[in-house]
C-alpha cells in the first residue's frame, strides 16, 4: 500500500521466521484452547489495539520487575527463571505458534503463575511496552540468517536494538547466546552503538554460560554438531 499500512493500522514489517512447523498433537492443541488466552500480557497486537496504548505491567505483575524472553524456542529457559524467580514477572515473545504449545505445556508442568505469553512479533511487543519498564532481556539462541544478504533480518539490527534500548531500564541487562561467530561479530558491532555496554573482562565472561543458565535444545544441537556456544552480557546505559 502506498502509506505503508496494514488495513489494519499495522506498519508493514517483514516477516522472515517460521509461524507453523509440524502438525500440533491433540495436547498441544489443548494447550492453546485452553492456556494461551490467559496468560496474554494484554492488547498487543494491532487489531485489539490500533492505537498502541501501552500494556499495564502493574496490572500484569503487581510490582515486580518485568523481564523479556525474545523468542523463547521450546521454553525450556523462560520456565527455569520463571520458577526461579517467583518474584520475577516474564514476558515470552515467540511468533512459531508450535514453540508456544510446547512452552504452554511447559508451564502446566512447571505450575510457574508469573509468566505471559505473546504469540507474535517482538516488535509489536515493543510498541506497547512502556519506556524503561523492563529489567532485563534474553536473546537466546536467535535466527542466524547466515547469508551476508539476509544479515538484516537479524535482531541486532536498529529495527530492534533501538526499540529495546528504549524499553529497557537504565542499568538493565541483556543477555545474548549465539553459536553463529559472525553473530558475534555483529552483536558486538552493533549492540554498544544503541545505548550498551559490554560487561566482559575476560574470556571466560563470554566462554562460559551464565550461573543460572539451563542449556536449550538448540543449544545442545549446536553442541552435537561441533559449534561453540557464546554468552555475551551487556548492560542497557
Amino acid at each position: 500500500m502506498s502509506n505503508g499500512k496494514h488495513p489494519s493500522g499495522a506498519p508493514w514489517r517483514n516477516f522472515y521466521g517460521r509461524f507453523k512447523g509440524k502438525t500440533l498433537r491433540d495436547s498441544q492443541k489443548e494447550y492453546l484452547d485452553q492456556d494461551l488466552a490467559a496468560l496474554s500480557p494484554g492488547p498487543v497486537g494491532w487489531e485489539e489495539n490500533p492505537d498502541r496504548t501501552p500494556i499495564d505491567l502493574s496490572a500484569l505483575f503487581g510490582e515486580r520487575d518485568v523481564w523479556l524472553e525474545i523468542g523463547f524456542g521450546g521454553g525450556e529457559h523462560m520456565v527455569h527463571q520463571a520458577a526461579q524467580n517467583p518474584d520475577v514477572g516474564i514476558i515470552g515473545c515467540e511468533p512459531f505458534i508450535n514453540g508456544v504449545a510446547m512452552l504452554l505445556g511447559k508451564i502446566r508442568d512447571a505450575g510457574t503463575d508469573n509468566v505471559a505469553v505473546h504469540p507474535g512479533d517482538v516488535r509489536d511487543m515493543f510498541d506497547v511496552l512502556p519506556d524503561a519498564s523492563i529489567a532485563r532481556a534474553f536473546l537466546l539462541y536467535p535466527d542466524p540468517w547466515p547469508k551476508k544478504r539476509h544479515h538484516r533480518r537479524r535482531f541486532v539490527t536498529p529495527e530492534y536494538l533501538a526499540p529495546l534500548h528504549r524499553v529497557l531500564k537504565p542499568g538493565a541487562i541483556f543477555r545474548v547466546a549465539t553459536d553463529i561467530p559472525d553473530y558475534v561479530r555483529q552483536t558486538l558491532e552493533q549492540v554498544p552503538r544503541h545505548g550498551f555496554d559490554w560487561l566482559a573482562e575476560r574470556p571466560d565472561d563470554w566462554r562460559q554460560p551464565w550461573g543460572d543458565w539451563i542449556s536449550t535444545r538448540y543449544e545442545q544441537k549446536a553442541l552435537r554438531e561441533g559449534r561453540v556456544p557464546h554468552y555475551l552480557t551487556f548492560r542497557r546505559r
